[in-house]
C-alpha cells in the first residue's frame, strides 16, 4: 500500500502546471515519459512476479512476494511445487480439514460429498434409488417390501424377491454389506439399472430394468390410538417434511376423537430447528417464547408462538432419553419450560449448539457451529466439553451409564448445575440437557447377555422376516394385525429363534433363554407383523409392555400433564 501511496503523490506533483520558462523542455520530457512509462511499469510488474515465484519456491521461510499471506495455502503450494514426490493437494486438503476443525467443539464437521448425500437425504425426506428395504439372507440381497410409491413397487418387484443379478453382474457372496447395496442400488434420479430376480415359484430369473427416483423417506414413523382418547406420535428426525408429517397424523387423530397427545422423541437426535419451532407452535398459545438463538457473530434472535396451533388445549407429553438431541431437546426445553406438558423418561443428550452449512462445489461441506440455543428460561442445554477433546465428549453417555443414571434419577448430580425456573417458577437446570420431569428408569426386564447376543447379531428383525415368509399364507387370512399376532402368540417362535441362533454360532443357554422367553416372544411377533401388515401393527405389539408409554398414559388419564397440575407440580 506504501508504493501506491507514492505514485498518487509523483502524479500529484506531475500534474503542476509548468512555468512559461520550463515549458518546452518539460514538453519534451513527457513526450518521453509518456512512451516508456507504460513499459518500464510492465518490466516491473514482470520482475516482480519473476522474484516472487522464486522467492515462492526457493525461499527459506518468508513470502516477501507470494500470491497469498495464508499459511496454509502456502504450504500447500510449496509442497505442489517442490515435494520430492508428487501428491495429490485435493486428497490432503480432504485429510486436514477434519483435523483443523477437531480443534473447535464437538459438533462443527467437515462432510465429503457422498456423506452429504447419504445425511442430506436423511433430512430432505426423500434420497434417489430404487426404493426398497432389503435384507442379506444366506448371502444374497433379499426384500423385504418395495416403498409405496417408490420405483421398485412401480416395476413389480415384491416382498421376497431376491436380487441375484445387478447389470448383468452375480451380486452375491459373503463379502455383500449393506453399504455395498446401498452404493450400488442408490444412484442419480433418472439413471437405469438392470435387475434379475429369484421369484418363488419360479424357475427361472425375471428381468426388470428399475428406473431410480426420489424415494420418500418418513420421519414420522408411526402414528396411532393408543386408547380411546390418547393418541401416540413417533417421530425418528426433523426433516424438511416432518412437520407436514406431524400435521397430518395429528388431523389423523383428532379424527379419531384424540384428546391427549404422547410425543415420542426417544432416540431422536435432531434435525432441522425449524421444524422443531413449527411442530411446538402447535401446543403453545401467542406470545410464548419457544427458544432464541445467539452467538459471537449472530445477534440475539427469538421465536414466538404465533396462536396459530391446533393443539392449544390438548394435554400433551414428550418422551426423551440419552438419544434425544439437538432439535428434540428444543421441543422438549418449549414444552417444558412454558409449563405445557411434561416430560418423561431420562435426560436428554445436551446439544445446545447452533449449526450452519456451507456447501462447497464439488458437493462437500462444513457444517460450523455459530450459535447457542437456549430454551424459554434461558437455559443453554450444551454438556461440558474441551475444545479439541472429543474423545471424552464421546464418552459422555457411557459414563452415564456406569454411574447408574439409567437407572436411577439420584444418580444424577445437579450441584454445579445452573438454576433457572419456569413460567411457574419451577427449577430447571441448564449446561447438561434437559431433565424429565418424570424418571422412568431403563427397563431391563428380560435383558442378558443371550438376548444381547441374538440382537446385537441382527437376529430377531432377520429371523422375523424368516418366519413372516414362513407365515404368510396363513398370516394373510387374518382381516387385522390384532387376529394375526393371537395367532402367532400360540407359536413356538422362540423355540424356532434359538435353533435358528444356534446354527449361527450363538449357543444354547436355556436359563438364560426362560429368562427372555416372553421378550423374544414379544419382538418376534412384532417383526412378523410389520413385514406383513406394516409399521402401526409393528409399534403397537413392540411397545404393549413399555414402561414408559404406560406411565405416560396413566399420567394423562389422571389429567396431571395439564398446565394446572403441572404448574402446582400435582404430576409428582
Amino acid at each position: 500500500m506504501e508504493e501506491y501511496k507514492d505514485l498518487h503523490k509523483s502524479e500529484e506533483e506531475a500534474a503542476k502546471v509548468p512555468s512559461s520558462k520550463d515549458s518546452a523542455k518539460n514538453q519534451k520530457k513527457s513526450k518521453g515519459i509518456f512512451i516508456w512509462l507504460p513499459l518500464c511499469i510492465a518490466i516491473s510488474i514482470a520482475v516482480g512476479i519473476f522474484i516472487g515465484n522464486a522467492f515462492s519456491i526457493f525461499g527459506s521461510g518468508r513470502i516477501w512476494f507470494g500470491k497469498s499471506n495464508n499459511k496454509l495455502e502456502t504450504i500447500l503450494e510449496y509442497i505442489n511445487k517442490s515435494y520430492v514426490d508428487t501428491v495429490n493437494i485435493n486428497d490432503m486438503i480432504e485429510d486436514a480439514i477434519p483435523t483443523i476443525l477437531a480443534g473447535l467443539d464437538p459438533h462443527s464437521d467437515y462432510m465429503s460429498a457422498e456423506t452429504m448425500t447419504r445425511r442430506g437425504d436423511e433430512l430432505e425426506g426423500h434420497f434417489s434409488g430404487i426404493g426398497v428395504e432389503f435384507l442379506i439372507l444366506d448371502d444374497t440381497l433379499t426384500v423385504v417390501s418395495a416403498i409405496q410409491g417408490g420405483p421398485s413397487e412401480a416395476a413389480g418387484i415384491m416382498a421376497g424377491d431376491r436380487i441375484v443379478y445387478v447389470n448383468d453382474t452375480l451380486f452375491s457372496g459373503k463379502k455383500m454389506t449393506d453399504n455395498t447395496v446401498f452404493n450400488t442400488l442408490k444412484g442419480p434420479k433418472g439413471t437405469k439399472i438392470k435387475l434379475e430376480v429369484r421369484r418363488t415359484g419360479k424357475t427361472e430369473l425375471i428381468p426388470f430394468v428399475v428406473t431410480r427416483a426420489d424415494v420418500p423417506v418418513k420421519s414420522v414413523d408411526v402414528s396411532y390410538m393408543i386408547d380411546d382418547k390418547i393418541g401416540y406420535i413417533k417421530i425418528s428426525k426433523f426433516g424438511s417434511t416432518t412437520y407436514n408429517e406431524f400435521i397430518s397424523a395429528i388431523a389423523k387423530l383428532k379424527s379419531q376423537k384424540c384428546e391427549s397427545f404422547i410425543i415420542d422423541l426417544q432416540q431422536n437426535t435432531g434435525g432441522y430447528m425449524e421444524a422443531a419451532i413449527m411442530m411446538v407452535n402447535e401446543f403453545l398459545t401467542n406470545g410464548n417464547l419457544i427458544v432464541y438463538t445467539e452467538g459471537r457473530a449472530y445477534p440475539r434472535e427469538n421465536y414466538y408462538a404465533d396462536n396459530s396451533g391446533t393443539c392449544k388445549t390438548n394435554q400433551v407429553i414428550v418422551l426423551m432419553d440419552e438419544g434425544s438431541a439437538s432439535a428434540s431437546e428444543i421441543f422438549a426445553g418449549a414444552i417444558q419450560d412454558n409449563d405445557r406438558g411434561l416430560i418423561v423418561g431420562r435426560r436428554s443428550f445436551g446439544k445446545g449448539l447452533v449449526q450452519t452449512q456451507y456447501k462447497f462445489d464439488d458437493g462437500s461441506a462444513l457444517r460450523l457451529t455459530i450459535a447457542r440455543y437456549h430454551t424459554p428460561s434461558g437455559r443453554c442445554i450444551q454438556k461440558a466439553y474441551e475444545r479439541g477433546d472429543r474423545q471424552n465428549y464421546n464418552m459422555d453417555l457411557y459414563n452415564r451409564f456406569n454411574r447408574g443414571e439409567f437407572d436411577n434419577r439420584d444418580s444424577i448430580k445437579l450441584d454445579n448445575l445452573p438454576l433457572f425456573h419456569t413460567l411457574s417458577g419451577r427449577p430447571v437446570y441448564g449446561d447438561d440437557g434437559i431433565l424429565s420431569d418424570v424418571f422412568i428408569p431403563r427397563d431391563t426386564t428380560g435383558v442378558n447377555s443371550y438376548y444381547l447376543r441374538i440382537t446385537n447379531a441382527g437376529l430377531l428383525r432377520e429371523y422375523g422376516y424368516v418366519l413372516a415368509e414362513k407365515y404368510r399364507e396363513k398370516l394373510k387370512s387374518f382381516k387385522s394385525w390384532k387376529d394375526a399376532a393371537a395367532y402367532l402368540s400360540s407359536q413356538p417362535l422362540v423355540d424356532n429363534i434359538v435353533e435358528y441362533a444356534y446354527a449361527k454360532g450363538i449357543r444354547r443357554q436355556p436359563y438364560l433363554i426362560e429368562e427372555s422367553r416372553k421378550l423374544l416372544q414379544t419382538q418376534l411377533e412384532a417383526f412378523i407383523i410389520r413385514y406383513t401388515f406394516g409399521e402401526e401393527g409393528f409399534y403397537q405389539l413392540f411397545q404393549k409392555d413399555d414402561l414408559t408409554i404406560k406411565e405416560s398414559v396413566k399420567l394423562l388419564k389422571a389429567n396431571k400433564a395439564t398446565p394446572e397440575a403441572i404448574k402446582n407440580n400435582r404430576y409428582k
